[in-house]
């Protein structure tokens, strides 16, 4: 099914693309560009999906060395480019949020990007009340996210990159901000994060998901790092969504993909529907996606403009070989975005909250009571969910009747505990 009711409402959840025109600046036309050679970085192998799927799933094989040599690409790019970034584009490195059709100054593309976060809260969280108090920044690059929310929430905000100078950048500006008691950055890599389960109440990945070289590992990690009951937020570029009758992208779009992956230091794609169906096979709830295309369309060619000017051109010589040959990329994203093959997404989603229930009931049934009484034990949720255990039984305790209800839990979670006499 195919739809263009993002133009409608922006906030409708999609699964599909709408078709949003571009238009690429004449004298940057990609028909002019030569790209600099180098070797691809994968070898990917496209399965075909299940009778009657929406489009097929990506899988990508790689390497131990391939996933080396793409590591070392991504943290030399980024140790290259940060700077650059900074010193044009301020704190935050990832796309601004516009209006269809607008015209927009650097000082209203700073704004946009602020607007893109609030957008992406605003699409996610489901009471506008809702106040995150721990917080992951997955490939948070100098933070600027991480101490948006921080400030925003009051939140505790732990950001995670590949590339030490962006870390060390990161918690220099927090310390600068006054916010090294909250936000805090560390080398890590999204795939292994250093963190324990049910950790975080806002899992928060903006524009990163574009380089794991594996997309279900990535999904997974972000979903073990949440807390029963926290937003997951992905906001990543795509290829488009295949059509029940295509088995693979048709052979151009591949080689435009695969120029953008060398520049970038990108694994293969995969389309909004393949997050999609990864979230679904991890029983997360909520889900919802959306193409935001056409509110990105300014940005690609705002940077360009900005790579043009005399502060432009000699930060970026001075950057490094793997920073200039990202910038002569940029029409080649252009032209993905005018073609319908690239696709902004955002995909959200919660990890259920019977997980926390599961967990109190086995505190409360043996904790507050203790593991030396036994009892007879029924717990009811509000799932329908019944747990008998006959091992308890109690020689000293009258019958007690003990409710509680389920710490952060939208419905309550009625927990009876009955202790008799034998």
């Amino acid at each position: 099914m195919k739809t263009n009711c993002l133009r409608a409402c922006h906030h409708t959840p999609l699964l599909l693309h709408s078709r949003t025109r571009h238009t690429i600046p004449h004298f940057l036309s990609p028909s002019t560009w030569r790209p600099l050679q180098s070797p691809t970085l994968f070898s990917t192998k496209r399965l075909l999906a299940a009778p009657n799927a929406a489009a097929a799933t990506t899988t990508t094989t790689t390497t131990t060395n391939d996933a080396r040599v793409l590591r070392e690409g991504i943290v030399e790019f980024y140790d290259e480019s940060s700077s650059l970034w900074e010193d044009i584009w301020g704190d935050h490195m990832h796309h601004g949020y516009y209006d269809p059709d607008s015209s927009v100054s650097v000082s209203d593309h700073r704004a946009a990007q602020v607007r893109m976060i609030e957008e992406a809260l605003r699409f996610s969280l489901e009471e506008p009340t809702e106040k995150p108090e721990r917080v992951v920044d997955v490939g948070c690059g100098i933070g600027g996210s991480s101490r948006y929310l921080s400030r925003k929430f009051g939140a505790i905000c732990q950001g995670i990159t590949l590339s030490p100078v962006q870390a060390q950048r990161a918690n220099a500006l927090a310390a600068a901000q006054g916010l090294a008691d909250r936000v805090s950055f560390q080398v890590a890599d999204a795939l292994e994060q250093p963190f324990p389960d049910g950790q975080f109440d806002l899992v928060w990945s903006m524009e990163s998901g574009e380089h794991m070289p594996d997309k279900k590992k990535f999904v997974s990690e972000l979903a073990r790092v949440a807390a029963p009951g926290a937003t997951i937020i992905i906001v990543t570029w795509c290829h488009r969504d295949l059509a029940p009758s295509e088995q693979s992208l048709q052979q151009w779009e591949k080689e435009l993909l695969n120029k953008i992956c060398d520049a970038y230091y990108l694994p293969a794609w995969c389309s909004t529907a393949d997050y999609v169906e990864l979230l679904q096979s991890l029983s997360l709830r909520d889900i919802k996606a959306a193409d935001w295309s056409q509110y990105v369309a300014p940005f690609w060619p705002a940077v360009i403009r900005s790579a043009l000017t005399w502060k432009g051109l000699t930060s970026l010589l001075r950057s490094g070989l793997k920073t200039i040959k990202g910038a002569f990329a940029m029409p080649l994203m252009i032209e993905g975005y005018k073609k319908d093959l690239i696709k902004f997404s955002i995909i959200t989603c919660r990890k259920p909250r019977q997980s926390l229930e599961r967990a109190l009931e086995r505190h409360l049934s043996r904790e507050y009571i203790g593991l030396n009484s036994q009892a007879n034990h029924k717990s009811v949720t509000n799932d329908g969910l019944t747990v008998s255990d006959e091992n308890y039984r109690s020689q000293a305790l009258p019958t007690v009747v003990f409710i509680a209800e389920a710490v952060r839990a939208k419905s309550s979670l009625l927990l009876a505990v009955v202790l008799s006499s034998p």
